[in-house]
């Protein structure tokens, strides 16, 4: 018998794309770079586009670097790799952009909705000081973060989910078969969900199932099937709050 969303006892989250407006954050934080060299003809998703491709290879060289130092690295590439002329300060100021990158506008009211129902968890590719300010933005206590910092790699890498799976049963009973991934990235998250036979909600904030573009995130050759599929995180609240009425 298929599950419905709400025979799940807990939602584990990307924060990045999928509550966070990672997209947004990264253009605004690279704008003191393209004014610095008079450059505003470099299009948002072709900057995006080179984030993406610059952000997952340095993550898989340095897992062990914090993330506002793989941000620095990141920058750097993308002067390099543009042709801009960048410093150190810019490069330091990108890194500590994070604290700055924006909640899409239905998330805390989403998140809300959904904490009434579910246990929520983060298992994201920031350090705990980064989740610790975006999380001032979502509107709810996690009942478990599991970052970058914790694991010392970054999704799409096993150890991550091998992470999350083995401290959930202590941390708050739930096993494999209780949690629903839920996240936008088919990269970071979906394909590696699949691969430890997760449930998986996918949060096409990009449009991606429709033909939308992969923005800041990295491509993947092939698309994982998923469970659910919803446009924002409104419309899953709404499918979950909905569900717990009938």
């Amino acid at each position: 018998m298929t599950k419905g969303v709400t025979d799940y006892k807990a939602l584990t989250f990307d924060c990045y794309g999928t509550l966070i407006d990672w997209e947004s954050g990264i253009w605004d934080a690279l704008q003191p770079l393209l004014m610095e060299n008079d450059r505003d003809g470099i299009t948002r998703a072709a900057a995006l586009k080179a984030f993406a491709e610059e952000e997952s290879a340095q993550e898989a060289r340095t897992p062990d670097k914090l993330y506002p130092g793989i941000l620095e690295e990141v920058h750097a590439a993308l002067a390099r790799r543009l042709n801009l002329r960048t410093s150190p300060e810019l490069n330091a100021a990108f890194g500590a952009s994070v604290p700055y990158w924006p909640a899409f506008p239905d998330t805390a009211d989403a998140l809300r909705v959904l904490k009434r129902h579910f246990k929520l968890v983060i298992l994201s590719n920031v350090n705990r000081a980064g989740f610790i300010a975006s999380n001032r933005k979502l509107g709810v206590a996690f009942d478990a973060v599991y970052t970058a910092q914790d694991v010392g790699s970054y999704k799409p890498a096993p150890a991550n989910f091998e992470y999350m799976l083995k401290h959930l049963p202590g941390d708050l009973g739930l096993q494999a078969g209780d949690i629903l991934h839920t996240a936008q990235s088919l990269f970071h998250d979906h394909v590696p969900a699949t691969a430890f036979g997760l449930a998986k909600a996918w949060i096409d904030r990009q449009g991606l199932s429709q033909g939308g573009d992969w923005g800041a995130t990295a491509t993947v050759p092939e698309r994982p099937d998923v469970d659910f599929l919803f446009p924002t995180m409104a419309a899953m609240a709404a499918m979950a709050e909905a569900a717990r009425k009938v």
